[in-house]
């Protein structure tokens, strides 16, 4: 039996939130908290009632110390994670905000502990010791000793008898489109699980507008046994190669709106380590929504909560008040 049902690894950044209706060249007070698109799928997954492991960079300062902390309380194993004493913990700040404005955010991360990691600095032992490792198209973009640990991850799982979880993510911010592109399509070709945004696939790999042919052409691109194709607030679908399987979204108002892809993808992880897709599709809604509807990028809940808002919604279409 492997010691984690899922590991990762990837980039966990101090974020600094000024309160929501404040631009950030007014606000006089922020907000502190800890995010990550990898941990944050850890971290919503440890509320599912899984064993998950993160190997990342840890500064040796205060701010490297308050990220553990937040990390082991969210249930996460960190004995891996390497230390920096010269790199600094990456820094990103949120301006909250309502139509017409979208909310916004300014990353500082370059020289990061993160981007410094390299295949030789990972614990190989740890990382595989598990069912999926899940992977995004964040940590490729973060340095070259990034990308090329991923590419190791990606080429030696299979071996390890150890399945590879991909979340493309792609963030503009850190490079351009057709970089992300060249980059991510050879790594998703051998993935387990591919999980993509209509957007994404439109952008990066030229499928189609229509999402019920989008799914099936990014099912062509990979050997995943489930693509998912993620449609904001027109919900999600999802193939198994012969089968569609459809989820519509939960309403929400948004409160913060960072985090819930994540939230959505260990929502979709949760089913497909208990071999039910469509189970997948409907926490991963449900989770993306709780996500939505509270501050941090960590989504607070739990497997009962998860399961009873999942059932009623299927049953009844709304929730219980």
């Amino acid at each position: 039996m492997s010691r984690f049902d899922v590991t990762s690894i990837g980039e966990t950044l101090i974020g600094l939130s000024a309160y929501p209706g404040t631009r950030l060249e007014d606000a006089d007070q922020l907000t502190v908290h800890t995010g990550g698109a990898e941990t944050n799928v850890l971290a919503a997954l440890c509320r599912l009632g899984h064993r998950c492991g993160w190997i990342g960079g840890l500064a040796e300062n205060d701010l490297g110390r308050r990220v553990a902390n937040d990390l082991r309380r969210a249930g996460i194993d960190i004995s891996s994670a390497f230390r920096c004493s010269s790199l600094r913990m990456g820094v990103y700040y949120i301006e909250h905000a309502a139509g017409p404005l979208v909310t916004r955010v300014v990353y500082d991360r370059d020289a990061s502990c993160a981007s410094s990691i390299r295949p030789d600095m990972v614990d190989w032992d740890t990382l595989f010791d598990t069912r999926f490792v899940h992977l995004t198209g964040v940590t490729p973009a973060l340095s070259p000793s990034a990308l090329a640990t991923v590419q190791d991850v990606v080429r030696d799982a299979g071996a390890e008898g150890v399945k590879i979880s991909f979340d493309v993510n792609y963030r503009a911010k850190l490079w351009t489109a057709d970089q992300a592109a060249r980059t991510l399509e050879p790594l998703i070709e051998n993935v387990d699980l591919l999980i993509c945004s209509h957007r994404d696939a439109v952008l990066l790999f030229g499928c189609d507008r229509d999402p019920y042919l989008a799914v099936r052409q990014l099912a062509d691109r990979t050997t995943a046994d489930h693509v998912v194709l993620t449609r904001g607030d027109q919900g999600a679908m999802a193939t198994d190669g012969s089968s569609m399987f459809e989820e519509a979204v939960l309403p929400v108002v948004p409160v913060d709106r960072l985090g819930a892809g994540d939230a959505f993808a260990a929502g979709v992880l949760h089913g497909v380590l208990n071999d039910d897709i469509q189970r997948g599709l409907s926490y991963g809604t449900v989770l993306a929504s709780l996500a939505l509807g509270q501050k941090g990028d960590m989504v607070t809940t739990n497997l009962d909560e998860v399961a009873r808002l999942s059932n009623v919604l299927s049953t009844t279409g709304e929730v219980d008040r």
